[in-house]
């Protein structure tokens, strides 16, 4: 099986690494991960109720999600967390991991993307290597050209935002 960066590399996907301590969370990757230029991204792997259809949300770390709301931008049932172990069976990620490069792991396309229009205005975007210890900035165009070489498609909504500051 091919790896990431080699993927990468053969698709002309660009970008730069950079290398830092594991991240779990927003806060950690604020504190741990040196400034890079590029929109900096929050993911979200959710589920419907029925657990048939798997979404990949990616906004702007510090957007507050109003997930009830992302379930009518999908046109879903209730939009859910999926669990670590849904995300391992459709992205093969750890929790932590999660990011539009572990579609790289999806190559029958069981998972949706949805992005953020907001921050789809960046340059690049900041990404994950399906391991926590990097982060790569991608040009917005060579996202595209990822995307088109996993055979996914993308759309871009508008997120709602949620007023509750227990939410995501």
């Amino acid at each position: 099986m091919t790896d990431l960066y080699e993927f990468l590399d053969t698709h002309g996907v660009t970008y730069d690494r950079h290398d830092h301590p594991p991240v779990y969370t927003v806060e950690e990757s604020k504190q741990l991960i040196p400034e890079i230029p590029g929109g900096k991204t929050k993911n979200l792997f959710l589920r419907d109720k029925k657990g048939t259809r798997h979404i990949l949300l990616t906004v702007e770390q510090d957007k507050r999600v109003d997930l009830k709301r992302v379930s009518d931008v999908a046109e879903s049932s209730k939009l859910s967390f999926g669990s670590a172990e849904r995300l391992k069976q459709h992205l093969g990620i750890e929790p932590g991991s999660v990011s539009l490069l572990a579609l790289f792991n999806d190559p029958d396309g069981q998972v949706e993307v949805f992005i953020d229009e907001e921050l789809w205005q960046e340059e690049a975007l900041l990404c994950h290597p399906l391991q926590n210890t990097s982060t790569l900035s991608i040009p917005r165009e060579d996202m595209e050209r990822f995307f088109e070489a996993t055979g996914h498609s993308f759309r871009l909504v508008t997120v709602p935002v949620s007023e509750n500051p227990t939410d995501h």
